[in-house]
């Protein structure tokens, strides 16, 4: 799978603001995907959240649910889509009950990050 491995976050935007205060992540924060389970922690760091995902890649844009073990949403299904850009990848994630996001342009309820390999 593409997405195996470490990445590093550079990009965040939530509710259209971009570089929000984030409750989830971190300037600089390292997401792990392994399987179908991620990691997210600051390098030397707690971890900030964890959890599971599942794609769908027949979908389009391709769609992906993160749903988080630990934290506010912990249990909660988020729905997102995610696209590969040249050396990393992007993805738009709805808030826990709505839509699926149609594009990237973030706004409202939607929180959008994007990352390199770390």
């Amino acid at each position: 799978m593409t997405l195996q491995g470490l990445w590093r976050q550079v990009k965040f935007e939530e509710n259209g603001l971009i570089d929000a205060t984030d409750s989830h992540g971190a300037a600089g924060a390292i997401l792990t995907i392994s399987g179908n389970a991620f990691h997210v922690a600051v390098p030397d760091g707690p971890t900030l959240i964890e959890g599971n995902f599942v794609l769908h890649e027949s979908i389009c844009p391709k769609g992906i649910d993160w749903i988080d073990s630990t934290g506010e949403d912990a249990g909660k299904t988020i729905p997102a889509i995610y696209r590969l850009l040249p050396g990393g990848f992007e993805f738009a994630a709805a808030d826990p009950g709505m839509a699926r996001p149609g594009d990237f342009k973030g706004g409202e309820g939607v929180t959008v990050r994007a990352f390199v390999r770390a």
